[in-house]
């Protein structure tokens, strides 16, 4: 579907027991409509080197792929896919049987809408998270690592490819973050030096995590916005685009966790997740995977850095453009913070 398609859809569209007004939150891939008690996903038509979601097909594929690999963590939240139809310029999401003038033009997954006060980062911004939150979120971080599937196929030194992909937004940078570009710049070269030095020295350390099964088939985008937290915790959203962002080392899973609580300012809840999940699931076991852990730290913060300059470049208005910069930046100076811990090693 086209943003038009979506927006008249919102406006004027048909929801299966429809009640209320209808609410679009938009992500960088993906449409959510949120309309009574469901949460309607649909994804955009994008085509980039590491996601496909160019045709309807390929978009249904990805659908169900994103069900099937949530309910490993979730219980009665991903319901299931269901066509997006076209009538002479009007859309409908329905249960039912479509009339035979009606075209499937797009699919979407059907969620159980829950109470978005309760997810993560919310509770965060408000001091409502708890030691207990944290400890039983890692009991359930940890279970789920244990029983996913082992990847013992798998190019671990490419690592430091994805995170050099982060220059690629250095020649935008002076023309529209300015002086703060210009600092960004050099932050960026000598955390892509550092990182390529750290992988060089840590061959042996990766092949042998790997032979020994810490890479798994994980969820791929553990962060606070994508964490209910009910009387139980409820990762969702996990990465169903792409095999190889999720089929990951744990320690690279949970580095994402603790690197955005420290970025909201929460570094003792990150201490407390690590020292939890190591508990229930060894897998720091030295000094070395230490540093390790603190290497994937930067790598997240990187990652989190560069889909925020992206989205700035590609920004409808200043106020959006203004935002995904001051985020960018954050990101940008908490790698630098942890790279700085690496080369002091």
């Amino acid at each position: 579907m086209t943003r038009e398609q979506i927006d008249k859809l919102v406006t004027k569209g048909q929801f299966p027991g429809q009640y209320g007004i209808p609410e679009l939150i938009e992500t960088h891939i993906s449409w959510v409509i949120l309309c009574g008690d469901f949460a309607y996903k649909i994804k955009k038509p994008l085509h980039y080197s590491f996601l496909d979601f160019s045709t309807p097909d390929k978009r249904k594929y990805y659908c169900e792929k994103e069900i099937q690999l949530n309910k490993r963590l979730t219980e009665n939240i991903y319901l299931d896919v269901i066509p997006v139809r076209e009538n002479t310029g009007y859309y409908s999401i329905t249960l039912t049987e479509a009339p035979t003038h009606e075209t499937i033009i797009d699919y979407a997954v059907r969620m159980k809408r829950l109470d978005r006060q309760l997810q993560m980062d919310v509770l965060l911004r408000h001091n409502k998270v708890t030691g207990t939150h944290i400890t039983n979120l890692a009991k359930k971080i940890a279970a789920f690592h244990k029983r996913a599937a082992i990847i013992y196929n798998k190019d671990c030194w490419d690592l430091h490819v994805k995170f050099n992909d982060l220059a690629e937004e250095l020649p935008y940078l002076p023309a529209y973050a300015g002086e703060a570009g210009r600092n960004w710049a050099t932050m960026i070269n000598q955390a892509i030096d550092c990182s390529s030095a750290f992988m060089e020295d840590n061959r042996k350390l990766l092949t042998g995590r790997l032979r020994s099964g810490f890479f798994r088939d994980c969820h791929g985008d553990l962060h606070s916005r994508n964490i209910f937290l009910l009387p139980s915790p409820e990762p969702f959203d996990c990465i169903e685009f792409n095999d190889d962002y999720r089929q990951i080392d744990v320690l690279n899973e949970i580095a994402f966790l603790c690197m955005d609580l420290e970025e909201l300012g929460r570094p003792d809840l990150s201490r407390l997740f690590l020292s939890d999940y190591n508990r229930f699931f060894p897998t720091i076991r030295s000094g070395q995977e230490q540093y390790l852990f603190l290497y994937y730290k930067a790598y997240r913060a990187n990652i989190r850095a560069k889909v925020n300059l992206l989205g700035a470049r590609n920004a409808g208005d200043d106020t959006g453009k203004t935002a995904l910069l001051t985020e960018a930046g954050n990101y940008l100076h908490l790698m630098n913070s942890y790279i700085d811990h690496l080369n002091a090693r």
